[in-house]
């Protein structure tokens, strides 16, 4: 199992929370929070790219 160090929740409107994470090989991953064991995994620059646009209301429906 990857060690993934969380941030903490990032809490939208609503009740939409999730987290970001990194590991020791630098891959970054996302998951909505409470459910840290079930994430999806991408390039850092990938996941930064998409909470820049949720957070910017382009892509709040993703979540």
């Amino acid at each position: 199992m990857t060690d993934i160090t969380w941030e903490d929740p990032f809490c939208g409107e609503g009740n939409n929370c999730f987290r970001i994470g990194t590991d020791a090989a630098g891959n970054a991953y996302i998951t909505v929070a409470g459910q840290e064991d079930h994430y999806v995994t991408d390039t850092r620059e990938a996941l930064r790219t998409l909470i820049q646009d949720i957070k910017a209301g382009k892509a709040d429906h993703l979540l």
